[in-house]
């Protein structure tokens, strides 16, 4: 709703709201967020490729499409709101048949259902979707008590590396602040604004989806799940760099860094070691820092397989899509095999704690 009231989500940019309900019996049964996409940007499931075979190969217009999704957020989570009252696997097949009615009548080429639970997905496989994987490095909580008992997890090397970065900052004299709820002050918000864009404009391939009524809108009318972590110049009390994070009950999702000034291991310290600690703290058992990033692996987060769902009307696109999905697939799970056998945590033979 703030990404919409805000503008920046809007049929300009691409983005049409067309929110679905599914009905039984004269009551609400389920809802599911739903846009008529004029283009591929803020989806982070890449689908670049598919469109340019559909309209080079085949001459098919790939857009418009309609996707199920939260814009700009490539977190899991439920994209089928299901009633408590209503079978979940029931409403899956009842909106998989109905959405792929809905987008002959509305002249979509498809529809792709981004970031659903594993659950969700199986139900829209079976119910004749294509299947696609993706992965991300997340953070899961093993019980730890503190962050040095999840540090006490690694082996030697990898410990003395990290408590190494952490002493770092506070030789640099920068202090780590996380913000939630009133927490959140004016001048969190101002520079947490600031940093995002800055960060957008330092690479050619950022796009600014968010604006400055967006970062106001959220901090104030969802503050306490919104998690800020912010650090200081110990001196002048200067924001120098920030994290702006989704908190939920049982999980935090990282979505947009930046700073103001270079510094050494700023990124780890903001980004990782702020969000896990306080993770550690709020006895959450996940972190999804948001996609990308195999340097994560070092520091704690696991190569996690995401999901979607894929239903594309032309029965050749469809082939060619299904093809590449089967190889892709194959060499995903080659890789995240890979990930899992690198030498990251201690051995069982190592003495110590954790």
């Amino acid at each position: 709703d703030a990404l919409e009231t805000a503008g920046c989500v809007t049929p300009e940019h691409g983005w049409m709201p067309m929110h679905l309900s599914l009905w039984h019996d004269g009551r609400l049964a389920a809802l599911a967020p739903a846009y008529v996409k004029g283009n591929s940007e803020g989806e982070f499931v890449f689908d670049h490729s598919w469109a340019r075979f559909a309209h080079a190969r085949l001459a098919l217009p790939y857009f418009p499409k309609l996707i199920l999704a939260v814009p700009f957020t490539p977190a899991t989570g439920p994209r089928l709101l299901v009633s408590p009252n209503v079978d979940c696997e029931w409403a899956s097949t009842a909106l998989a048949r109905g959405v792929t009615k809905l987008i002959e009548q509305v002249g979509c080429s498809s529809a792709h259902v981004l970031f659903p639970t594993e659950q969700q997905a199986r139900e829209l496989g079976a119910a004749g979707f294509a299947l696609r994987h993706g992965v991300q490095f997340h953070w899961h909580n093993a019980g730890y008590f503190s962050f040095e008992d999840f540090v006490g997890r690694f082996n030697s090397k990898k410990r003395n590396q990290i408590r190494r970065e952490r002493r770092e900052l506070d030789r640099q004299g920068i202090e780590i602040q996380v913000a939630t709820g009133r927490d959140i002050t004016e001048e969190i918000v101002e520079a947490m604004y600031g940093f995002y864009c800055d960060t957008v404009s330092k690479h050619y391939w950022g796009r600014q989806y968010l604006n400055h009524l967006f970062f106001h809108t959220v901090c104030s009318e969802m503050a306490h799940q919104i998690h800020i972590v912010v650090a200081r110049d110990r001196r002048s009390r200067k924001p120098i760099a920030g994290a702006f994070n989704l908190l939920g009950p049982r999980a935090l999702y990282g979505r947009y860094w930046g700073a103001c000034e270079e510094r050494p291991f700023l990124h780890f310290n903001v980004c990782f070691y702020a969000a896990i600690e306080d993770c550690i703290a709020r006895g959450l058992e996940l972190f999804e820092p948001g996609a990308g990033g195999e340097h994560k692996v070092a520091r704690g987060f696991e190569p996690t397989l995401t999901h979607s769902a894929h239903y594309l009307r032309d029965p050749r696109l469809d082939a060619a899509v299904r093809d590449f999905l089967h190889e892709e697939s194959r060499a995903l799970t080659d890789h995240v095999s890979e990930w899992h056998e690198r030498p990251v945590l201690r051995s069982r033979g190592e003495n110590g704690g954790g």
